[in-house]
């Protein structure tokens, strides 16, 4: 079980971010616009994690610890603020299609930034779960507008969040780097606030609620333990285990609001969960079967050399 604690961490995070739906619909029905939202989940997480460890980040921050975190913070506003802008101008499940774009992302960031050898098991199972998320999110139509494209970008931030956390969170203390990356995104998202001219919040207790949550649980604790498990499990294995929010987002719009089971949701979730298998094993219970056959096939041959040799 230890050996798969990174794994299971992912996959609980896959399970908050898939619940996170809840919190954002009672924000948003409640009176906050989309910028207003990211900026209060990231002060709030960022307030939370630099009083409760104030101790440990003043003993131990330094420069490169603040370049690094602050590079994930980087990534993670602009994963944030584009995906959010998108949705102004495409569908929701357009938009959670392309943003799982990352999964696909995350491998080639390593080959083009340090030449790393691609792993074919890790691209055929990034693909898998691509086309998994697209039945599961895509509707008969597949134009493409600039609410797509800021969408892409947003993969792309995503995908380097994702895999700098996979570099970074090796050495340096994950705690360190998750409260710098908060307290970069939320300085961004503020500015951005203020420059679009959304600061007057007319918002019901409803409202504060979702934002609380998301604050709470889908940011702080959620990326606290993605930096974490990042120390165990490599990028392309993280960016497809947490492709599964899509697939417990939906399981929660089933349980909660009564969706109807469908054969896109079956067909869909069965190819990710696929993946994560290909992914984790690298198929090598068919090496193994492969082997065991080549030995059977070897003692047989022997049994015959000595039938033919009496």
């Amino acid at each position: 079980m230890k050996k798969y604690i990174g794994e299971i961490g992912l996959v609980l995070i896959a399970i908050i971010w898939g619940s996170g739906f809840v919190g954002t619909r009672f924000a948003l029905d409640g009176g906050f616009t989309p910028i207003q939202l990211i900026t209060l989940r990231f002060f709030i997480a960022s307030i939370l994690l630099n009083i409760i460890f104030f101790k440990r980040i003043k003993e131990n921050i330094d420069k490169d610890i603040i370049k690094k975190g602050s590079l994930l913070g980087i990534f993670l506003f602009i994963a944030f603020a584009v995906q959010t802008f998108g949705l102004l101008y495409t569908t929701p499940s357009k938009n959670a299609f392309i943003t799982a774009a990352n999964v696909v992302i995350v491998p080639f960031i390593g080959y083009i930034i340090y030449k790393r050898k691609l792993d074919k098991i890790g691209i055929i199972s990034s693909i898998i779960t691509l086309i998994g998320i697209g039945i599961l999110s895509l509707e008969a139509d597949f134009s493409i507008n600039f609410g797509d494209f800021l969408t892409l970008i947003c993969a792309f931030g995503f995908a380097g969040h994702i895999f700098f956390t996979s570099e970074f969170a090796i050495n340096k203390d994950p705690i360190i780097l998750t409260a710098i990356q908060f307290s970069v995104a939320f300085v961004l998202s503020l500015i951005v606030q203020v420059f679009i001219g959304e600061i007057k919040i007319y918002a019901q207790p409803s409202g504060y609620l979702g934002v609380l949550y998301l604050a709470l649980f889908s940011t702080t604790i959620a990326f606290l333990m993605q930096t974490i498990c990042q120390k165990k499990v490599s990028g392309t294995k993280t960016a497809i285990i947490l492709s599964t929010e899509a697939v417990f987002g939906t399981l929660f719009s089933i349980i909660l609001l009564n969706d109807q089971v469908t054969f896109k949701i079956v067909a869909g979730s069965l190819l990710i969960f696929t993946s994560i298998i290909m992914a984790e094993t690298k198929l090598s219970f068919l090496k193994r079967r492969d082997n065991y056959i080549k030995e059977l096939e070897c003692i047989e041959n022997m049994e015959e050399i000595d039938t033919n040799i009496d």
